[in-house]
């Protein structure tokens, strides 16, 4: 592991040259989870029972607050650095390394991830905290919470490169990351929880690997799942997405290989 030390140390370094981008990613998360939650209030405000798919207000609150936390620690911008590096060409460079270059983008897309809940994502959950009425997890939520948050994060690392290899096939992935950012953000249950969602739309989104980037963890945080077998069901399917999501980013890696090689005559 030794050889990939370096990506994750370049990887951080270039990320703190712009530290003004934490900056704006917590104005940006602070002002997306306020809006939500005012929202969501006016939508508990018409309710007498106070529920709302079997949340009440402090509990979706806290759903809200760590989706828009969650979301922001999957940006670690493995699909830009990807496509970036085949546009200026420094995709002939990284394949001249003695490394997985997968595995590489990972190293350096980890400390991104990492400094991103370090920096932005604790002090918007404190500001939080101290403004509005949250439900606190239980220890077994906190535990079960960061197994599957890791098992999240292996997935957003999987999504993200397969978009970043889109840049072997268009030369500008751009529009395919805003289509991904919104369908990602949907159907992962960072805009509304999958289980508010009507019953057709909720089964697409359990169909798909993205409710195990958001949904799945903080269904796991929040208790709502169905004994033992049910916390084990949720991880299960992370674990499998995440298997397939990476047998599929190699696949797609030894494909976009061949396609540079033959470009290159």
């Amino acid at each position: 592991m030794n050889r990939y030390t370096p990506f994750a140390t370049a990887g951080l370094q270039s990320l703190l040259q712009y530290r003004s981008t934490f900056l704006i990613s917590a104005v940006t998360a602070t002002t997306a989870v306020g809006v939500q939650v005012f929202l969501w209030r006016a939508v508990y405000a018409g309710r007498e029972s106070g529920l709302l798919g079997g949340y009440d207000l402090p509990t979706l609150t806290t759903y809200v607050l760590l989706a828009q936390i969650l979301g922001l620690v999957q940006a670690n911008r493995v699909d830009e650095e990807v496509s970036g590096e085949v546009q200026r060409g420094d995709i002939a460079v990284s394949l001249l390394r003695p490394v997985s270059y997968p595995l590489s983008r990972f190293a350096a897309g980890l400390p991104v991830s990492l400094t991103n809940a370090a920096l932005v994502a604790v002090p918007v959950l404190l500001l939080y905290a101290f403004l509005l009425p949250l439900t606190a997890p239980t220890w077994t939520g906190v535990l079960l919470f960061a197994c599957s948050a890791a098992l999240s994060l292996v997935i957003g690392f999987g999504v993200n490169l397969l978009v970043g290899l889109a840049g072997f096939v268009t030369t500008n992935i751009w529009g395919v990351r805003v289509v991904k950012d919104s369908v990602v953000a949907f159907f992962a249950g960072q805009v509304v929880p999958l289980a508010l969602m009507p019953g057709p739309l909720a089964a697409v989104a359990h169909a798909l690997p993205f409710q195990g980037m958001i949904d799945g963890p903080l269904r796991l945080l929040l208790g709502r799942y169905d004994g033992l077998l049910g916390a084990a069901g949720i991880l299960a399917v992370q674990l499998g997405w995440a298997l397939a999501l990476t047998a599929l980013a190699a696949y797609a890696w030894r494909g976009a290989v061949r396609r540079v090689e033959v470009l290159g005559g």
